[in-house]
């Protein structure tokens, strides 16, 4: 055995492939990419024209009310026009237009392929010249100045006037080219008269019309009572003869101070004089706002600024609703959207609550879900006809039957009004309100129904204590959603109730002081009338603009404090799951 080496031979298997994982790669739109991106890029979208819309009409609108100087532009045709600046824009005139043009400025035409910018200037003088805006092109343009004595002058009637003042008479006393102090003073005195005038005219002597024409309603209804010629009618008769005799002696003094006021207010004029001299007397009272345009202090022009909006926001409107105020718009629209909260509010939650607590589910259940929601996609204008024909002529025309029989064929409640308007509205948006406040009672763990049962409450118990205050949150939703629609709706509004100009409030200091069979102006129909109806649609566009950011503004506070008291109620209910 020695000296033998034994060798071992060793056998090695043969090295395997390391296997490669292949990671199946999924289509890119079943990751669902693609899809965020549409969705993320639609949002975007959205709040970018939300936000430009709202932009657009906050600049313009806060801007309306801004003093602007006043340029005095002379013409190539040696015409002198003064104005504000209003707008500008490029257009293409025509041949004949140009024949005017001095040869530098057509061949500057011609450089610009014949595109011409042109500016439009409120020049006002209505009662003057016929028209408010005049168009001036740039290459009509000898020269522009900026004089300190232009003045842009607000007027109660025509519109304003842009000139000079010529001279302030004062009882006799004349004062040629008075200064700014002197016809602030000299105004002052005639506001107070005015005032006067307009306190007795539109109150106390109004008041004294309204009485008497009780007592003639009075008459006619014992005569319709008793019978034309019995004794009872007789009566009323001689009771309304006294009554009226003290109404109109009251009426004739009354009379008389008015005549005294208006003999005295007559009596301090101004006469204003425009850029070509014509002039324009008339009493110092029917100015509403004056000020030497071109000669503002920073101060001034703040002032200016907020007398207007403190003008808007107080003031009745005038010129056609393209000037003044918009009280009235705003009484109107706010006591509809309270009259239609408190109408939508029982009727829809308590629809909801049959529906989803007490209804036995089943298809006739269905069904009138069904309509329900299809209620909510009838145009607005069927509920407004609707409104008219039912509420209007049927319940008004009945009530007016029953109640003020001696007023017709006069209509009391048979014709439009803000209750017929409030209710109309309250039947457009209560399908809101039902969808709302089903979806809110659904969410209510069914687990604390079954606890407060188990616990002995009865059911009406478990639903007035357990279910409805943790659904409170979603029935504000729904509210809000329904306030927001109806303020915004004007079409069935033009039918049944909202008018151009109200002389009345729906709401005043008289009793019953809520007026529900009065006409009543809406801020929505203001907007519409303004901006299509008046006279001359770039007078009433700043209008449109601020009347807009007001009704926006009213609607977003009126969704703020409702978002607030939903919020309060969501902490104040709010529970863990068990």
């Amino acid at each position: 055995m020695s000296g033998t080496v034994i060798t071992t031979a060793t056998t090695e298997s043969p090295a395997l492939p390391v296997p490669v994982r292949r990671v199946a790669r999924s289509d890119l739109a079943a990751r669902g990419e693609p899809f965020v991106w549409i969705m993320g890029a639609a949002l975007v979208a959205g709040l970018a024209m939300i936000t430009g819309f709202l932009g657009f009409v906050i600049y313009v609108g806060a801007l309306t009310f801004w003093p602007q100087p006043i340029a005095v532009i002379t013409t190539t045709q040696d015409k002198i026009i003064a104005g504000e600046a209003f707008r500008s824009e490029t257009y293409k005139p025509r041949d004949e237009q140009l024949a005017s043009a001095s040869p530098e400025a057509r061949a500057k035409i011609t450089a610009d392929l014949g595109i011409v910018e042109r500016t439009l200037y409120r020049v006002g003088n209505y009662d003057l010249f016929g028209e408010d805006f005049v168009w001036i092109p740039s290459f009509d343009v000898k020269s522009t100045v900026y004089p300190k004595d232009m003045y842009f002058i607000e007027r109660l009637e025509w519109g304003p006037f842009v000139g000079r003042v010529k001279e302030l008479d004062v009882a006799g006393s004349k004062q040629p080219t008075p200064t700014l102090a002197q016809l602030r003073t000299a105004h002052a005195a005639a506001e107070v008269r005015r005032t006067e005038i307009e306190q007795l005219e539109k109150v106390e002597i109004s008041e004294i019309n309204h009485q008497i024409d009780d007592i003639r309603l009075g008459v006619r209804r014992a005569e319709l009572e008793y019978g034309p010629g019995t004794a009872g009618a007789e009566a009323a008769k001689a009771e309304a003869a006294k009554e009226t005799a003290k109404l109109e002696a009251q009426y004739k003094v009354l009379e008389q101070k008015v005549t005294a006021l208006r003999q005295a207010d007559e009596a301090v004029t101004v006469t204003l004089e425009a850029v070509d001299s014509q002039t324009k007397t008339l009493p110092l009272s029917r100015l509403v706002r004056f000020y030497p345009a071109n000669d503002l202090t920073s101060a001034d022009k703040w002032s200016i600024y907020g007398s207007r909006w403190l003008e808007f926001i107080t003031a009745q409107p005038r010129e056609a609703n393209t000037e003044g105020g918009v009280l009235p718009a705003i009484v109107g629209t706010l006591t509809m959207m309270v009259l239609l909260s408190l109408a939508v509010a029982p009727f829809g939650v308590i629809t909801a609550l049959y529906l989803r607590e007490y209804a036995t589910q089943g298809a006739f259940v269905s069904f009138i879900r069904i309509c329900v929601n299809n209620l909510a996609g009838v145009p607005s204008i069927v509920y407004g006809v609707f409104g008219l024909g039912f509420f209007c002529y049927i319940v008004g025309g009945s009530v007016d039957q029953l109640f003020f029989a001696e007023k017709l064929p006069n209509p009391t409640f048979g014709t439009g009004g803000m209750l017929w308007a409030s209710l109309t509205l309250a039947l457009l948006t209560v399908p809101v309100v039902i969808v709302a406040t089903e979806e809110a009672l659904a969410a209510v763990p069914r687990s604390m129904r079954e606890g407060s049962l188990a616990c002995g409450a009865s059911k009406w118990q478990t639903i007035a204590r357990i279910v409805l205050p943790r659904a409170a949150p979603g029935i504000m939703t729904g509210l809000i959603l329904a306030m927001a629609r109806g303020a915004g709706e004007v079409a069935p509004l033009m039918i049944v109730g909202v008018v151009k100009l109200a002389p009345e409030l729906p709401i005043d200091l008289t009793a019953p002081f809520v007026h529900f069979e009065r006409s009543f102006m809406h801020l929505g129909f203001h907007i519409y009338d303004t901006g299509f109806q008046s006279r001359n649609s770039e007078a009433g566009r700043p209008m449109v603009f601020v009347t807009t950011l007001l009704l926006i503004s009213i609607v977003l506070m009126l969704n703020a404090f409702a978002i607030y008291v939903r919020t309060r109620l969501k902490r104040a209910y709010q529970v863990g799951q068990f």
